[in-house]
């Protein structure tokens, strides 16, 4: 379990960014109360944005999440993991291939296609079993495209946008790609060099753009 616990290269958990956030927004006296306060703190507080330079390795940094106040599904759940090992909860993460029904014109002509190859999101060890939880899209984001905002109990999974506000499908789940105890880095960049070689090779110009 100490591996769930320690720091990672990505899942920065010491990062002293890491340690400052997890403290102001964790609250509550039991593990399962302070994971849901830190999970409705990652989700809200940090932008989701998709149009990021997936080319650089710190754009899948927990602690970059913080520093540059948006990140997208995976630097977020990696954030969550983060926050919670701060606080002494065993965390990790977990991706699957999903496809997005909902997306925007603009982020399906860079990507090229609507599958989302390793979406990725949180699993928090509570009450003796490991719960799924997804921080990625923030409230406002999710006001904005009239999708039901995702919510976090701690004894529930919450993964997955399966309808919008208007019960249409709004993400399909394909593919699992399993839990790992800290982002795998080259294995997702590789992957989406090949799923979206128009975005991966943007690069910095990627972040000229701007998701919704």
């Amino acid at each position: 379990m100490s591996e769930f616990l320690r720091s990672g290269r990505y899942i920065d958990s010491d990062h002293p960014a890491v340690v400052a956030f997890s403290k102001e927004n964790s609250s509550g006296k039991t593990n399962r109360e302070r994971a849901v306060s830190l999970y409705y703190a990652v989700r809200d507080a940090i932008r989701y944005n998709p149009f990021l330079d997936f080319s650089k390795k710190e754009t899948f940094r927990a602690s970059h999440c913080i520093t540059a106040g948006e990140g997208f599904c995976i630097g977020k759940a990696a954030l969550l993991a983060a926050c919670a090992r701060a606080d002494g909860i065993p965390a990790r993460v977990g991706f699957a291939d999903v496809k997005n029904h909902l997306t925007t014109p603009a982020l399906r002509e860079r990507m090229g296609t609507d599958l989302f190859v390793y979406h990725g999101y949180a699993e928090l060890l509570l009450e003796d079993r490991w719960v799924k939880a997804t921080p990625a899209f923030n409230l406002e984001l999710c006001r904005r495209f009239r999708v039901k905002p995702l919510e976090f109990d701690g004894r529930e999974d919450s993964i997955f946008h399966p309808f919008n506000e208007e019960d249409r499908r709004h993400m399909e789940y394909l593919r699992d790609r399993g839990s790992h105890a800290d982002v795998p880095v080259e294995e997702i960049m590789q992957a989406f060099r090949e799923t979206y070689p128009v975005l991966y090779g943007m690069g910095d110009a990627a972040a000229a753009e701007r998701f919704g």
